[in-house]
């Protein structure tokens, strides 16, 4: 069993298994509460490890019998270890037979073999299979499975594992095998399960080798009709992998298999990938645009992970971005090409908007969850020098911070040189289980670069600050940009070395249009020119400028840094107008919010009152009435920062603060441009069926927005026009962009509203998910509303909440931690009280859900001293409870060691 003071674990002290399994054959008979496992494992001595007993891990797992080469082992051949078992043997290889039993109903982990709706499903990584079998749970243990599935026929008439099945058939008493083959090795956190009573969405395709493969999306009976887009998206996949890196499947099937209990979106087993129902099903009437692209994102990033992730896997789990960070990036780009192609009948500038709106996507994500996670206590690098628990490491920064930094090789060495460096990478290591250092290595060699100091960005911490300084020299012609770098100090790093930071520069003329580029001795005049920044301050002169600029940098956020640049509003206003590059457009009119919210709370804070500048209003008028800008970027650029990332902005964080600024600015955006925003309500209305598609997303994304600031500013027409597309909604995007705008008003009608959707969708467990996370989330528009607290408290005992859901916690407790700051840290600390009663709870239930929950108050340094006092009184509560799990105990003693 783990213990709360779990020791850390060392990415310096990797020895490689001193015993590889050349193949495991398993046989499950499945039980709700006495699954027997048993195992039998092809051994044989590594010659190129150290040599040491057989060590296999096993977690709450019964042991009933073990044999060596069909003996019982001599009692001093085997001992028991605090995370399962040794055994001494002799030879060069040797065959273990291993009989062991387990509960999957009491598994309310979801991390190993557990029950969900009467079914039998798996969730391996990252050390889940321990709690299966006793084996060799680590990722460098490539391993040749096969399986076989026993179990009730009536209720588990659908048996899947990994692989290809080769037998099946019926057996005594009402029940039936399954056997299945996986032809290439892999280590145990891919393997999986399925025992249930599904259904299938079929369709057979052609590779582009022209081999048939059978595609399968499994569901529930009565989802049938909601599987559609998800076997779309797969189809798609498998073609952009095929274009754009010659990457087929390889195996004669694929499935998806979507089950409601899952504490993660989905996790990509060889060829049996197992979702979150909520990354499965959709259709008009249940799921939103931003459902059908996160849908379709995350099947391509699991089916992606069969080659970046499978076929070429972790050697430890220090390496997780090797494969996270690669495929967050191979979908990131899957989906700006898909939506690029689909905004390709509107025009060249249509499918350039919708990829740029992707990229704001993605930045923002960046912003709001990495930036905050690197300036906190559990800052560390892509790839870590340690850790307790691996769980608490699928991070922002592993995930996103990781994709930038793949997308930084792909900047400075082209989509060109990036292929080459992918096919050589595959071509050394299939197969096998390697390191971040492994494909840096293939990218080097393919390109003929040196990246050694590129590598710097896998091992230090932080979000590096780049500053800007601009000078022009009227008499010579010529601007010179000095930048220079700094990445803030991390718990144990305090000192950082130069990072390699390409920086796309643009320079502006007063007219607004983009300036040739001529960079000292460089005379090819292009508008945009990648400048690398690889010292700790560096100069770079542009000649040939008849007047001053305006400085557009880090274009298409080139490198993932902040940027601090001294723009003054006439600039920001003026760059908001005028610049080409679609992502610093937006950015300029984000800093420009920035800067005003931060001095509206200000304002709130020395007791003077609100007022908005009139230049913003003019320049986000400008901004928002451009009818030359694609209205999906228009609804990016008129939505304010984040709270999160804008917190994270604050000298001293106060929640309440922030709040006062945001919601004087919603209101008075909202009133003084009301007429701006019905004419584009009027103007945008997208008839016809619903369809997903970017040009139509777009458009009712910013119909929304509109919505969302008129009720925010209490405009009647504004409210009106809500209430009218709540009460004729055909789907999910109008129906709860409109309630969602109702909900965060001060209008009394939103409660019958809520009451109405709840009716509508009470049988449906995804659309409720979204009902209970809009309320933990809303503001009070109303000063004498009841707190959300209350609201949060009175739906945990709703019948359609269960704590054992992970959808339903993050949906209803994750909303309320981290998406309403002003309500969670109300001042009587009631928030914080009630955080700890859930961690604790929730610990005691799924430590993974537990954790993620825990880390809501990571960075409680951050705030006021009030603050601190309450929060730091809760931190010391939980870390005192015995028997906290590792992964909780992490969290908070990180928390109360290095929280800012």
């Amino acid at each position: 069993m783990k213990t709360e003071n779990a020791p850390s674990i060392l990415r310096s002290d990797y020895v490689p298994l001193a015993w590889r399994i050349d193949h495991l054959d398993l046989h499950f008979n499945l039980d709700p509460v006495a699954t027997i496992v048993k195992s039998r494992l092809r051994c044989v001595r590594n010659a190129l490890a150290p040599a040491a007993p057989l060590r296999l891990f096993g977690e709450d797992i019964e042991l009933l019998d073990l044999t060596v080469n069909g003996a019982q082992p001599a009692p001093d051949a085997i001992r028991r270890t605090a995370d399962g078992i040794e055994i001494a043997l002799e030879g060069e290889s040797a065959e273990i037979e291993i009989a062991t039993r387990i509960d999957p109903s009491a598994n309310t982990t979801l991390s190993g073999l557990y029950l969900s709706r009467g079914g039998f499903f798996t969730q391996c990584e990252a050390e889940g299979f321990r709690r299966i079998t006793f084996f060799p749970d680590r990722p460098d243990a490539m391993t040749r499975f096969t399986v076989t599935l026993e179990a009730d026929t009536a209720t588990c008439p659908v048996l899947l594992s990994n692989g290809n099945l080769i037998e099946q058939g019926p057996l005594d008493g009402g029940r039936h095998y399954a056997r299945w083959e996986d032809p290439f090795p892999k280590p145990s956190y891919l393997f999986a399960l399925v025992a249930a009573n599904l259904v299938s969405l079929e369709r057979r395709v052609n590779t582009a080798s022209g081999r048939e493969v059978l595609l399968q999306v499994w569901v529930e009976d009565g989802n049938l009709d909601r599987a559609g887009h998800a076997m779309d998206s797969l189809i798609h996949s498998m073609r952009w992998d095929e274009e754009t890196f010659g990457l087929e499947l390889d195996l004669d099937r694929f499935m998806i298999v979507a089950v409601s209990d899952f504490n993660m979106g989905a996790m990509e087993n060889k060829g049996l990938n197992i979702f979150n129902s909520k990354y499965v099903l959709a259709k008009p009437d249940t799921a939103t645009d931003i459902d059908y692209e996160n849908i379709e994102s995350v099947v391509a990033h699991e089916y992606f992970h069969n080659w970046t992730g499978n076929r070429v896997t972790c050697r430890d789990w220090f390496q997780l971005t090797l494969k996270e960070g690669l495929t967050v990036f191979r979908d990131q780009q899957f989906s700006a090409d898909m939506l690029g192609r689909m905004a390709e009948a509107g025009g060249e500038a249509a499918a350039a908007s919708a990829r740029a709106v992707k990229r704001i996507d993605d930045v923002r994500v960046l912003r709001t969850a990495q930036f905050a996670e690197d300036a906190g206590p559990m800052a560390h690098p892509i790839r870590p020098d340690s850790y307790q628990e691996i769980n608490n490491f699928y991070t922002a920064t592993v995930y996103e911070k990781g994709a930038e930094v793949i997308r930084m090789l792909h900047t400075l060495l082209g989509a060109e040189g990036f292929r080459n460096g992918m096919d050589l990478y595959f071509s050394y290591h299939d197969g096998q289980a390697v390191t971040c250092d492994d494909f840096v290595d293939c990218m080097a060699e393919a390109n003929g670069r040196d990246l050694d100091q590129f590598m710097r960005w896998y091992g230090q911490a932080g979000t590096p600050r780049v500053t800007a300084q601009g000078h022009y020299d009227a008499e010579s012609r010529s601007y010179t940009l000095t930048l220079t770098q700094h990445t803030p100090p991390t718990p144990g790093q305090p000192e950082k070395l130069p990072l390699v930071i390409p920086v796309a520069v643009g320079l502006i003329g007063p007219d607004g249009t983009d300036l040739p580029l001529r960079l000292q001795a460089d005379n090819h005049g292009a508008t945009t020119k990648l400048i690398e920044l690889t010292e700790a301050e560096q100069s770079f002169e542009f000649t040939d400028l008849d007047f001053e600029p305006v400085p557009s940098l880090l274009r298409g956020f080139s490198a993932p840094v902040i940027l601090e640049l001294d723009d003054d509003d006439a600039r920001l206003a003026f760059r908001m107008a005028h610049d080409s590059d679609a992502f610093n457009r937006w950015d300029a009119a984000q800093r420009y919010a920035e800067r005003v919210i931060l001095a509206l709370a200000a304002d709130a804070a020395a007791g003077r009152p609100l007022a908005v500048p009139d230049a913003f209003v003019s320049a986000f008028r400008a901004l928002l009435t451009n009818d030359a800008l694609d209205p999906a970027f228009r609804a990016q650029a008129a939505a304010l920062p984040a709270e999160a990332y804008l917190l994270e902005r604050m000298t001293v964080a106060d929640p309440a603060l922030l709040r006062a600024a945001l919601m004087a600015l919603m209101r008075e955006l909202g009133g003084a441009l009301s007429d701006e925003w019905l004419t584009l309500y009027r103007k945008h209305e997208v008839t016809g069926p619903y369809r997903y598609h970017p040009a139509d997303a777009g458009r009712r994304a910013l119909r929304n927005l509109a919505l969302k600031y008129l009720a925010a500013a209490g405009v009647g027409e504004g409210l009106e026009r809500a209430h009218a597309q709540f009460a004729r909604f055909d789907n999910m995007t109008e129906g709860f962009g409109a309630l969602a705008a109702l909900v965060n008003s001060a209008n009394p009608a939103r409660e019958a509203a809520l009451d109405t959707f709840h009716r509508r969708y009470r049988d449906d467990a995804l659309v409720l998910d979204k009902w209970f996370a809009l309320q933990a989330g809303a503001w009070r528009w109303n000063a004498e509303a009841a707190p959300v607290l209350e609201r949060v408290r009175r739906l945990m005992g709703d019948p359609d909440f269960s704590i054992e859901n992970p959808n339903k916690v993050y949906a209803l407790l994750g909303s309320f931690f981290r998406a309403n700051p002003a309500e969670f840290h109300l001042p009587d600390g009631s928030g914080y009280v009630f955080w700890a009663d859930q961690v604790l709870a929730l610990d005691r239930r799924n430590p993974q859900v537990a954790s993620r929950v825990a880390r809501a108050l990571e960075s409680w340094r951050r705030f006021t001293p009030e603050i601190r006092d309450r929060v730091g009184v809760q931190l010391e509560r939980v870390r005192s409870v015995v028997g906290l799990s590792p992964d909780v105990a992490e969290i908070i003693d990180k928390a109360l060691q290095n929280g800012r």
